[in-house]
Protein backbone atom coordinates (compact mmCIF):
# COMPACT_ATOMS: atom_id res chain seq x y z
CA UNK A 1 0.00 0.00 0.00
CA UNK A 2 1.39 3.39 -0.97
CA UNK A 3 2.04 5.77 1.92
CA UNK A 4 -0.29 8.75 2.24
CA UNK A 5 0.92 11.96 0.61
CA UNK A 6 2.90 14.28 2.84
CA UNK A 7 1.04 17.31 4.12
CA UNK A 8 1.75 20.59 2.36
CA UNK A 9 4.43 22.85 3.87
CA UNK A 10 1.83 25.27 5.15
CA UNK A 11 0.00 22.63 7.20
CA UNK A 12 1.73 23.27 10.57
CA UNK A 13 0.99 27.00 10.43
CA UNK A 14 -2.60 26.34 9.44
CA UNK A 15 -2.94 23.81 12.23
CA UNK A 16 -1.62 26.35 14.72
CA UNK A 17 -4.09 28.91 13.42
CA UNK A 18 -6.91 26.37 13.71
CA UNK A 19 -5.85 25.60 17.29
CA UNK A 20 -5.89 29.30 18.19
CA UNK A 21 -9.29 29.69 16.56
CA UNK A 22 -10.65 26.67 18.45
CA UNK A 23 -9.32 27.98 21.76
CA UNK A 24 -10.88 31.40 21.20
CA UNK A 25 -14.12 29.67 20.20
CA UNK A 26 -14.20 27.61 23.39
CA UNK A 27 -13.53 30.73 25.48
CA UNK A 28 -16.28 32.62 23.65
CA UNK A 29 -18.73 29.75 24.13
CA UNK A 30 -17.85 29.43 27.80
CA UNK A 31 -18.29 33.19 28.20
CA UNK A 32 -21.73 33.08 26.60
CA UNK A 33 -23.00 30.22 28.75
CA UNK A 34 -21.52 31.68 31.95
CA UNK A 35 -23.24 35.01 31.28
CA UNK A 36 -26.56 33.23 30.69
CA UNK A 37 -26.00 31.23 33.87
CA UNK A 38 -25.51 34.41 35.93
CA UNK A 39 -28.71 36.06 34.65
CA UNK A 40 -30.67 35.14 37.84
CA UNK A 41 -28.43 37.44 39.89
CA UNK A 42 -28.81 40.26 37.36
CA UNK A 43 -32.59 39.95 37.12
CA UNK A 44 -32.83 39.60 40.90
CA UNK A 45 -30.99 42.93 41.19
CA UNK A 46 -33.71 44.51 39.01
CA UNK A 47 -36.48 43.66 41.48
CA UNK A 48 -39.20 44.86 42.01
CA UNK A 49 -39.42 45.02 38.20
CA UNK A 50 -42.10 42.56 37.08
CA UNK A 51 -41.71 39.96 34.35
CA UNK A 52 -43.70 41.90 31.72
CA UNK A 53 -41.78 45.13 32.26
CA UNK A 54 -38.49 43.22 32.27
CA UNK A 55 -39.35 41.57 28.95
CA UNK A 56 -40.40 44.87 27.36
CA UNK A 57 -37.29 46.68 28.59
CA UNK A 58 -35.02 43.92 27.22
CA UNK A 59 -36.67 44.21 23.81
CA UNK A 60 -36.43 48.02 23.66
CA UNK A 61 -32.83 48.34 24.86
CA UNK A 62 -31.63 45.38 22.80
CA UNK A 63 -33.08 46.99 19.69
CA UNK A 64 -31.55 50.37 20.60
CA UNK A 65 -28.08 48.84 20.98
CA UNK A 66 -28.50 46.76 17.81
CA UNK A 67 -29.37 49.91 15.84
CA UNK A 68 -26.24 51.65 17.14
CA UNK A 69 -24.04 48.66 16.26
CA UNK A 70 -25.54 48.27 12.80
CA UNK A 71 -24.98 51.95 12.11
CA UNK A 72 -21.39 51.86 13.37
CA UNK A 73 -20.61 48.70 11.36
CA UNK A 74 -22.57 49.87 8.29
CA UNK A 75 -24.57 46.66 8.24
CA UNK A 76 -28.00 48.06 7.41
CA UNK A 77 -27.98 46.49 3.89
CA UNK A 78 -28.12 43.04 5.57
CA UNK A 79 -31.27 44.05 7.48
CA UNK A 80 -32.87 45.47 4.34
CA UNK A 81 -32.18 42.21 2.48
CA UNK A 82 -34.05 40.27 5.18
CA UNK A 83 -36.98 42.71 5.12
CA UNK A 84 -37.23 42.24 1.34
CA UNK A 85 -37.22 38.43 1.63
CA UNK A 86 -40.66 37.24 2.88
CA UNK A 87 -39.50 33.69 3.71
CA UNK A 88 -36.67 34.92 5.96
CA UNK A 89 -38.87 37.58 7.52
CA UNK A 90 -41.56 35.01 8.37
CA UNK A 91 -39.04 32.68 10.04
CA UNK A 92 -37.57 35.52 12.08
CA UNK A 93 -41.03 36.78 13.07
CA UNK A 94 -41.97 33.34 14.44
CA UNK A 95 -38.55 33.13 16.09
CA UNK A 96 -39.27 36.50 17.71
CA UNK A 97 -42.46 35.11 19.26
CA UNK A 98 -40.57 32.03 20.52
CA UNK A 99 -37.78 34.07 22.12
CA UNK A 100 -40.32 36.51 23.62
CA UNK A 101 -42.06 33.57 25.32
CA UNK A 102 -38.68 32.32 26.53
CA UNK A 103 -37.58 35.70 27.91
CA UNK A 104 -40.99 36.33 29.48
CA UNK A 105 -41.25 32.97 31.24
CA UNK A 106 -37.63 33.16 32.40
CA UNK A 107 -38.23 36.63 33.83
CA UNK A 108 -41.36 35.34 35.57
CA UNK A 109 -39.41 32.41 37.05
CA UNK A 110 -36.71 34.67 38.47
CA UNK A 111 -39.01 37.39 39.79
CA UNK A 112 -41.30 34.87 41.51
CA UNK A 113 -38.53 32.77 43.08
CA UNK A 114 -38.59 29.76 40.73
CA UNK A 115 -35.00 29.80 39.45
CA UNK A 116 -34.67 26.06 40.14
CA UNK A 117 -37.56 25.41 37.78
CA UNK A 118 -35.90 27.66 35.21
CA UNK A 119 -32.66 25.68 35.48
CA UNK A 120 -34.68 22.49 35.02
CA UNK A 121 -36.02 23.93 31.77
CA UNK A 122 -32.54 24.41 30.36
CA UNK A 123 -31.43 20.97 31.58
CA UNK A 124 -34.43 19.48 29.74
CA UNK A 125 -33.86 21.60 26.61
CA UNK A 126 -31.48 19.11 24.86
CA UNK A 127 -34.10 16.37 25.26
CA UNK A 128 -36.79 18.65 23.80
CA UNK A 129 -34.47 19.48 20.92
CA UNK A 130 -34.09 15.77 20.17
CA UNK A 131 -37.89 15.34 20.23
CA UNK A 132 -38.38 18.33 17.91
CA UNK A 133 -35.96 16.68 15.50
CA UNK A 134 -38.22 13.62 15.44
CA UNK A 135 -41.55 15.44 15.27
CA UNK A 136 -40.62 18.26 12.88
CA UNK A 137 -37.56 17.13 10.93
CA UNK A 138 -38.57 13.43 10.84
CA UNK A 139 -35.20 12.37 12.24
CA UNK A 140 -34.71 8.85 13.56
CA UNK A 141 -33.43 8.44 17.10
CA UNK A 142 -30.80 5.95 18.14
CA UNK A 143 -31.58 3.54 20.97
CA UNK A 144 -29.58 5.52 23.56
CA UNK A 145 -31.42 8.70 22.60
CA UNK A 146 -34.78 7.00 23.13
CA UNK A 147 -33.62 5.77 26.55
CA UNK A 148 -32.53 9.33 27.43
CA UNK A 149 -35.92 10.72 26.40
CA UNK A 150 -37.67 8.05 28.49
CA UNK A 151 -35.56 8.84 31.56
CA UNK A 152 -36.22 12.55 31.03
CA UNK A 153 -39.96 11.93 30.87
CA UNK A 154 -39.76 9.97 34.13
CA UNK A 155 -37.95 12.94 35.67
CA UNK A 156 -40.79 15.29 34.70
CA UNK A 157 -43.29 12.88 36.31
CA UNK A 158 -41.26 12.76 39.56
CA UNK A 159 -40.89 16.56 39.71
CA UNK A 160 -44.60 17.01 38.93
CA UNK A 161 -45.43 14.77 41.89
CA UNK A 162 -43.05 16.76 44.08
CA UNK A 163 -44.42 20.17 43.07
CA UNK A 164 -48.03 19.07 43.04
CA UNK A 165 -48.36 20.61 39.56
CA UNK A 166 -46.81 20.31 36.12
CA UNK A 167 -43.48 22.21 35.99
CA UNK A 168 -44.92 24.39 33.23
CA UNK A 169 -42.26 27.10 33.48
CA UNK A 170 -39.49 24.55 32.87
CA UNK A 171 -41.38 22.96 29.98
CA UNK A 172 -42.26 26.34 28.45
CA UNK A 173 -38.61 27.42 28.59
CA UNK A 174 -37.41 24.17 27.05
CA UNK A 175 -40.00 24.15 24.26
CA UNK A 176 -39.68 27.86 23.42
CA UNK A 177 -35.88 27.77 23.28
CA UNK A 178 -35.91 24.48 21.39
CA UNK A 179 -38.34 25.99 18.87
CA UNK A 180 -36.17 29.09 18.58
CA UNK A 181 -33.12 26.93 17.86
CA UNK A 182 -35.07 24.90 15.30
CA UNK A 183 -36.18 28.04 13.46
CA UNK A 184 -32.63 29.41 13.43
CA UNK A 185 -31.42 26.05 12.13
CA UNK A 186 -33.95 26.19 9.30
CA UNK A 187 -32.86 29.72 8.48
CA UNK A 188 -29.22 28.61 8.31
CA UNK A 189 -30.09 25.57 6.16
CA UNK A 190 -31.90 27.80 3.69
CA UNK A 191 -28.55 29.38 2.86
CA UNK A 192 -29.79 32.77 4.01
CA UNK A 193 -26.61 33.65 5.87
CA UNK A 194 -28.37 35.92 8.37
CA UNK A 195 -25.80 36.94 10.99
CA UNK A 196 -26.77 37.05 14.69
CA UNK A 197 -26.83 40.85 14.95
CA UNK A 198 -29.07 41.18 11.90
CA UNK A 199 -31.35 38.40 13.12
CA UNK A 200 -31.72 39.85 16.61
CA UNK A 201 -32.38 43.33 15.17
CA UNK A 202 -35.23 42.01 13.03
CA UNK A 203 -36.62 39.92 15.90
CA UNK A 204 -36.62 42.78 18.40
CA UNK A 205 -37.99 45.05 15.67
CA UNK A 206 -40.97 42.70 15.35
CA UNK A 207 -41.48 42.85 19.12
CA UNK A 208 -40.80 46.55 19.75
CA UNK A 209 -44.33 47.91 19.20
CA UNK A 210 -45.95 45.43 21.64
CA UNK A 211 -43.09 46.15 24.06
CA UNK A 212 -43.64 49.91 23.87
CA UNK A 213 -47.39 49.37 24.32
CA UNK A 214 -46.71 47.26 27.41
CA UNK A 215 -44.37 49.89 28.88
CA UNK A 216 -46.96 52.61 28.21
CA UNK A 217 -49.66 50.60 29.96
CA UNK A 218 -47.36 49.80 32.90
CA UNK A 219 -46.45 53.50 33.18
CA UNK A 220 -50.04 54.75 33.06
CA UNK A 221 -51.09 52.30 35.79
CA UNK A 222 -48.30 53.50 38.06
CA UNK A 223 -46.45 50.18 38.09
CA UNK A 224 -43.29 51.22 36.26
CA UNK A 225 -40.04 50.82 38.19
CA UNK A 226 -37.79 52.42 35.56
CA UNK A 227 -37.74 55.91 37.09
CA UNK A 228 -39.25 55.06 40.47
CA UNK A 229 -36.30 52.85 41.35
CA UNK A 230 -33.73 55.65 41.11
CA UNK A 231 -30.72 56.24 38.86
CA UNK A 232 -28.95 52.97 39.69
CA UNK A 233 -32.04 50.96 38.84
CA UNK A 234 -32.54 52.86 35.56
CA UNK A 235 -28.91 52.23 34.55
CA UNK A 236 -29.24 48.52 35.35
CA UNK A 237 -32.39 48.40 33.23
CA UNK A 238 -30.69 50.07 30.25
CA UNK A 239 -27.83 47.57 30.58
CA UNK A 240 -30.33 44.78 29.81
CA UNK A 241 -29.60 45.58 26.15
CA UNK A 242 -25.86 44.79 26.32
CA UNK A 243 -26.60 41.90 28.71
CA UNK A 244 -28.87 40.38 26.08
CA UNK A 245 -26.60 40.99 23.08
CA UNK A 246 -23.21 40.04 24.56
CA UNK A 247 -23.81 36.30 25.13
CA UNK A 248 -25.59 35.96 21.78
CA UNK A 249 -22.63 37.44 19.90
CA UNK A 250 -20.16 35.33 21.91
CA UNK A 251 -22.22 32.23 21.13
CA UNK A 252 -22.22 33.09 17.41
CA UNK A 253 -18.41 33.38 17.51
CA UNK A 254 -18.12 30.01 19.24
CA UNK A 255 -20.56 28.23 16.92
CA UNK A 256 -18.37 29.00 13.93
CA UNK A 257 -15.12 27.81 15.52
CA UNK A 258 -15.76 24.70 17.62
CA UNK A 259 -17.53 21.37 16.95
CA UNK A 260 -21.19 20.99 17.86
CA UNK A 261 -20.25 18.30 20.38
CA UNK A 262 -18.16 20.85 22.28
CA UNK A 263 -21.00 23.37 22.13
CA UNK A 264 -23.32 20.66 23.46
CA UNK A 265 -21.05 20.04 26.44
CA UNK A 266 -20.57 23.75 27.16
CA UNK A 267 -24.31 24.40 27.18
CA UNK A 268 -24.75 22.48 30.42
CA UNK A 269 -22.79 25.16 32.30
CA UNK A 270 -25.79 27.52 32.04
CA UNK A 271 -28.35 25.40 33.94
CA UNK A 272 -25.65 24.30 36.41
CA UNK A 273 -24.92 27.95 37.25
CA UNK A 274 -28.64 28.72 37.39
CA UNK A 275 -29.12 25.77 39.73
CA UNK A 276 -26.36 27.06 42.03
CA UNK A 277 -27.74 30.60 41.80
CA UNK A 278 -31.14 29.35 42.96
CA UNK A 279 -29.56 27.77 46.03
CA UNK A 280 -27.61 30.97 46.76
CA UNK A 281 -30.83 32.97 46.43
CA UNK A 282 -32.43 30.78 49.08
CA UNK A 283 -34.60 28.32 47.14
CA UNK A 284 -35.01 24.90 48.75
CA UNK A 285 -34.46 21.42 47.31
CA UNK A 286 -36.39 18.63 49.06
CA UNK A 287 -35.19 15.06 48.61
CA UNK A 288 -37.96 14.24 46.13
CA UNK A 289 -36.87 17.09 43.87
CA UNK A 290 -33.25 15.95 44.06
CA UNK A 291 -34.49 12.60 42.75
CA UNK A 292 -36.16 14.27 39.79
CA UNK A 293 -33.08 16.33 38.95
CA UNK A 294 -30.90 13.22 39.28
CA UNK A 295 -33.03 11.51 36.62
CA UNK A 296 -32.64 14.57 34.34
CA UNK A 297 -28.86 14.50 34.79
CA UNK A 298 -28.84 10.77 34.01
CA UNK A 299 -30.75 11.42 30.79
CA UNK A 300 -28.30 14.17 29.83
CA UNK A 301 -25.32 11.91 30.55
CA UNK A 302 -26.78 9.29 28.20
CA UNK A 303 -27.48 11.90 25.53
CA UNK A 304 -24.00 13.39 25.80
CA UNK A 305 -22.26 10.01 25.72
CA UNK A 306 -24.22 9.08 22.60
CA UNK A 307 -23.32 12.38 20.89
CA UNK A 308 -19.62 12.01 21.68
CA UNK A 309 -19.56 8.38 20.54
CA UNK A 310 -21.33 9.25 17.28
CA UNK A 311 -18.97 12.16 16.62
CA UNK A 312 -15.91 9.95 17.07
CA UNK A 313 -17.23 7.38 14.59
CA UNK A 314 -17.58 9.91 11.80
CA UNK A 315 -14.76 9.83 9.24
CA UNK A 316 -12.47 12.84 9.23
CA UNK A 317 -12.31 14.59 5.81
CA UNK A 318 -8.89 14.56 4.15
CA UNK A 319 -8.64 18.33 4.34
CA UNK A 320 -9.11 18.20 8.10
CA UNK A 321 -6.60 15.31 8.49
CA UNK A 322 -3.84 17.50 7.06
CA UNK A 323 -4.85 20.49 9.13
CA UNK A 324 -6.42 22.45 6.26
CA UNK A 325 -9.74 24.15 6.89
CA UNK A 326 -12.79 22.91 4.99
CA UNK A 327 -14.06 25.13 2.21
Amino acid sequence: MAPPPAPPPTAPATTAADARSARSGVLAGAGAYVLWGLFPFYFHALLPTGALELLAQRVVWSLALSVLLLTALRRWPAVLRVLRTPAQLRLLAVAAVAIAVNWGVYGLAVTTGHVLEASLGYFVNPLVTVLLGVLVLRERLRRTQWVAVGVGTAAVVVITADLGRLPWMALALAVSFGTYGLLKNRLARSGAGVDPLTGLTVETGVLVLPALAALTWIGTTGRSTFTAGGTDHAVLTVLSGPATLAPLLLFALAAGRVPLTTIGLLQYSTPVLQFLAALVLGETMPASRWAGFALVWTALALLTADAVRTQRRRPVPAARRWGRPRR
